[in-house]
């Protein structure tokens, strides 16, 4: 018993010794293992990104304001005479020219009026005639002594008196013929009409006092009239001579950006010392008529001077807890962290007033994949689009 066991770890061992032996075998060098790993392993990849040059231009400080939209010329039109409304020559809404009929008025007693006038007129001319002859016919008669002075005087005040009867009877047509011709209520300015407040067959009285017949608001120009602050009516607008210079931007609420440009008009004669701000109207060119009074008006206000400025998209620049950076793409494509500072927006780009220089290249599209002190591989794009100027560099 004791010999066999003895006899089976003999075996044992020997298995132990040929199972180690083989394993030793097996065994690499860490020099093989090293170099097999890096055959493996891939190379690293190059991200590729947007990138554009730092763009250098004049650009014109601004600053913007809320406004409203008002008419150039606001008119209500009353009657200037009383009477009966027999005709409207308007569409509700519809844009007029100076001069065009809107409303008539009864003219039938306004035309009796100018022929009873015409008549008185006749009647001072015939007077006039013949106090003329009757005081010629005394002047030879008082040469002799005909007739006294007495009655010649009493001829030469009777020709004075058909003289002035003459001129009250002329004044008394041409207001008759004023008071027929206001009998074609017509548009004083050019413009859009508003309703017709009085329609036929209503009678109207005239005066101030009246009840208009409808409105009248010029469509070309149109006013924005906006509050300045202070400070910007101190820098932008209190030195300039003539208002005229300073330019003006317009854009409605369904607009993107200030399309349309104006003038300043006037500018108030005094500040408000509640608010601190000065009321300010501009004016702009309305062929087509979409600008209507009251509507609202986002406008920006311009310096007549330019200053040279970089400018960069908005994308590309970073936040870094309180502080704004960009990435900078050097010359040999790696990327640089470089912090700056900005100004106000210029036409969809950036103002940076210090960090770059001209030229320079940043990284405007794929930031996400650059890291400073990386490489990457640039992608030349116009700077504010993505639009590819050149190739991309290998």
């Amino acid at each position: 018993m004791s010999a066999t066991r003895a006899r089976f770890a003999v075996l044992l061992a020997a298995g132990v010794s040929i199972a180690a032996v083989a394993g030793l075998m097996t065994v690499r060098s860490p020099a093989d293992a090293q170099t097999t790993s890096e055959k493996a392993a891939p190379a690293p990849m190059v991200a590729e990104v947007d990138v554009a040059p730092v763009l250098a231009r004049p650009v014109t400080d601004w600053q913007s304001y809320s406004g409203r939209l008002e008419a150039v010329d606001r008119v209500e039109i009353r009657p200037q005479v009383p009477g009966t409304i027999v005709a409207v020559h308007f569409r509700n809404g519809a844009l007029v020219r100076q001069g065009d009929p809107l409303f008539t008025i009864d003219p039938r007693p306004y035309q009796a009026e100018v022929a009873r006038a015409e008549a008185q007129v006749a009647a001072a001319r015939a007077r006039v005639s013949f106090t003329a002859a009757d005081l010629e016919r005394a002047r030879r008669l008082i040469k002799d002594s005909t007739i006294s002075r007495s009655a010649m005087d009493e001829r030469e005040n009777a020709a004075r008196e058909a003289a002035a009867n003459l001129q009250a009877a002329e004044a008394a047509l041409e207001i008759a013929r004023l008071n027929l011709g206001h009998t074609q209520v017509t548009a004083p300015v050019s413009g859009r009409v508003s309703r017709a407040e009085r329609t036929v067959g209503n009678v109207v009285a005239a005066g101030a006092a009246a009840e208009p017949l409808t409105t009248l608001l010029s469509v070309t120009p149109i006013y924005a009239a906006f509050d300045v602050d202070e400070q910007t009516y101190l820098r932008h607008i209190a030195s300039v001579k003539d208002a005229a210079d300073i330019p003006v931007r317009l854009g409605l609420a369904n607009e993107e950006g200030h399309p349309r440009e104006g003038v300043v008009e006037h500018v108030d004669n005094r500040l408000d010392s509640v608010s601190g701000t000065i009321r300010v109207r501009a004016r702009f060119d309305n062929p087509e008529g979409r600008l209507v009074p009251g509507l609202y008006a986002r406008l920006k206000v311009g310096s007549t001077t330019s200053y040279d400025a970089l400018l960069v998209d908005d994308r590309a620049v970073g936040t870094d807890q309180d502080k704004k950076f960009v990435l900078v793409v050097g010359p040999e494509d790696k990327v640089e962290y470089r912090a700056v500072k900005l100004g106000p927006l210029q036409d969809g780009l950036r103002v940076v007033t210090s960090g770059l220089t001209g030229g320079e290249r940043i990284v405007v599209n794929g930031i996400q994949h650059a890291r400073p002190g990386t490489q990457v591989r640039p992608k030349m794009v116009a700077m504010g689009n993505q639009k590819t100027q050149t190739a991309a560099v290998p």
